[in-house]
């Protein structure tokens, strides 16, 4: 009996597919699209456009677009992204999959758990640990800074960006980290045995041997690194936006739309731009990989 038969295949992954497309559309698609359609409307928490919303077709688009807060918490979203995606958790995450790489002990050990460690805590937690260690008064940082005869720095009001970047990076370096060390362990040693034997640097094994070979995986790793940090909502637990809007990400910017202000409407065509960042992002990120393959 023959089972090669194209149509039963197609039929065949299709039913096993099946699930996962439905996860997808309920949870993924349905709620974009309805999104999208909220941003057209007036749509608000209270009042007469909670009960009867209109159709406002881009006129909160084009509200959004002119507003001076959104341009500024964009502007901040960039260097937040930058910072801690591109700079900090690929480069540190890279650095340190390359140090601990076929090491053994207890160092490796010890570094692999305390990283670890702080990606598996919970958000919440993280955010008030924290708030403690910046704390301009009572903060372990000033502790230090204070026995080391320097004046004590008000963190969140003097380096607002720079401390929610250091706090993002610190909490989400493990993932690079652990997607860069399975991605090390894909290279064939002998490559590098080789690059051995004829005196090769080390810069010269990372520049010609491992970056090239782990440059699907970087790719990868970045798409994935910043879109999670571009939605990101925990640095909110530890400044709320503030002081004056200075670490306003456009996740806040969106929620304090939809949910303090209550435009509900208005909320969601922020999220819609978003979206589309999002996937302009990553369209970028995949044409970069594709012509380094060409």
């Amino acid at each position: 009996m023959q089972y090669d038969n194209p149509i039963i295949s197609r039929r065949t992954a299709t039913v096993f597919m099946l699930p996962a497309l439905v996860f997808v559309g309920v949870f993924l698609a349905f709620p974009a699209v309805w999104a999208i359609y909220i941003g057209l409307t007036n749509l608000t928490l209270t009042g007469r456009a909670a009960i009867e919303p209109k159709v406002v077709w881009l006129a909160n688009f084009a509200a959004i677009l002119r507003d001076p807060f959104f341009r500024n918490s964009l502007w901040i979203t960039v260097q937040f992204v930058f910072g801690s995606a591109i700079v900090g958790q690929m480069g540190l995450g890279l650095a340190l999959a390359l140090l601990l790489n076929n090491r053994k002990g207890i160092l490796k050990d010890v570094v692999s758990s305390v990283v670890i460690l702080a990606w598996i805590i919970p958000e919440v937690v993280v955010a008030y640990l924290w708030v403690a260690f910046l704390d301009t008064d009572f903060g372990l940082l000033n502790s230090v800074v204070g026995a080391l005869g320097l004046k004590p720095v008000n963190w969140f009001f003097e380096h607002p960006v720079l401390s929610i970047v250091i706090f993002n990076i610190w909490r989400g370096t493990a993932f690079s980290m652990l997607l860069f060390s399975a991605a090390l362990q894909t290279i064939p040693p002998s490559y590098i045995e080789t690059a051995d034997v004829i005196g090769a640097s080390g810069w010269r094994k990372f520049r010609d041997i491992i970056l090239p070979l782990i440059r699907p995986h970087i790719v990868t790793g970045a798409v994935l690194v910043t879109i999670w940090t571009f939605n990101v909502f925990t640095p909110f637990l530890l400044t709320g936006g503030g002081p004056a809007f200075k670490t306003e990400l456009l996740s806040i910017y969106t929620y304090r739309n939809a949910f303090k202000y209550f435009k509900l409407g208005y909320g969601s065509a922020i999220s819609a731009l978003i979206l589309l960042i999002n996937l302009a992002l990553a369209t970028v990120y995949m044409r970069l990989a594709r012509a380094r393959r060409g």
